[in-house]
């Protein structure tokens, strides 16, 4: 009875995203190479210069260490779930969304191995991954959303 109620909790998280603190994201983003930055130097969720990664979704987390070692290029964080972003189910502040800098490899690793979707409302160019994930080619950052 113990194995079958293991198996039943197992099977009602398979696409469940859980929430990742701001430690684990670094810890887990160091083991890649991946940076971190925020105009602040800080990671308070409640200030918008701060770049916090607490109550990240798994996905996003995941989805940016993905993105690091199949892409091979560098890849620095700007943005995570810090106030100061667009409001939304689909939102920074709800973790699904993160911010990444522009760099020569990213940019042609994204417009080369993901699907170009059309213009976002304010403008910016989308790419569709094969995952369904989002990347928005803003000003100065690439904003992807992660499902």
């Amino acid at each position: 009875m113990m194995k079958l109620a293991l198996v039943v909790a197992l099977l009602a998280c398979i696409g469940c995203a859980s929430a990742v603190t701001h430690a684990e994201a670094l810890r887990r983003f160091q083991a890649v190479g991946v940076t971190v930055t925020s105009s602040g130097g800080c990671s308070d969720r409640n200030k918008p210069t701060c770049t916090s990664f607490d109550s990240a979704r798994e996905n996003t987390v995941a989805g940016l260490v993905t993105l690091k070692t199949a892409s091979g290029c560098v890849i620095n964080v700007t943005g995570g779930t810090e106030t100061g972003h667009a409001s939304g189910t689909y939102s920074h502040w709800n973790g699904y969304k993160a911010d990444i800098s522009l760099n020569t490899c990213i940019n042609n690793y994204v417009t080369g191995h993901f699907a170009y979707i059309g213009v976002r409302g304010d403008g910016a160019p989308m790419y569709q991954s094969a995952a369904g994930n989002i990347y928005a080619k803003e000003g100065n950052h690439w904003d992807i959303l992660y499902y």
